[in-house]
């Protein structure tokens, strides 16, 4: 066996490359009960059309029998775009809930050239809901948009 066969190999059964990178902060708040937001991110094309979610954050493990999916449809606006005909937990979209800080989420790779807008909702139990939509131009695009209290920045970055 030649090692150069292995090195190709490993090559052509690596992950696709990301079209880019979303960056989402959700802010540490003073507030005196604190509990974690819901977040749903979510692209769609800017005309209009089928929404395609990146990642819902919820409480999974919710305690006691109560299912942590019964408060997705805080998340309103994602939650009329097609959150509501998602089953959860989804492979590779959904998981727990975030503590404040920033995460990073690949674009998909299959993204066609075009304009579409980014969508990022928060909602928090005793808190408040806060969507922030940042306009992108795939393949090139750098935005910013910022929450002013759920949400932190909002960033995208290209490849």
């Amino acid at each position: 066996m030649r090692p150069s066969r292995f090195v190709l190999l490993a090559g052509a059964i690596s992950a696709p490359a990301a079209a880019g990178t979303v960056s989402v902060t959700i802010p540490r708040l003073d507030v005196a009960e604190y509990h974690r937001p819901y977040v749903a991110i979510w692209l769609e094309p800017a005309g209009g059309g089928t929404a395609r979610t990146l990642g819902v954050w919820y409480d999974v493990k919710k305690r006691g029998n109560e299912p942590g999916t019964k408060w997705l449809a805080d998340l309103r606006a994602w939650w009329r775009k097609g959150g509501r005909s998602m089953a959860m937990p989804a492979d590779g979209v959904s998981g727990a809930t975030r503590a404040p800080g920033q995460y990073s989420i690949p674009l998909p790779a299959d993204l066609k050239p075009g304009q579409y807008v980014l969508n990022v909702e928060a909602a928090r139990e005793t808190g408040g809901r806060e969507l922030v939509s940042v306009p992108l131009s795939v393949p090139k695009s750098i935005a910013r948009a910022a929450g002013k209290a759920e949400l932190g920045a909002v960033t995208i970055s290209p490849r």
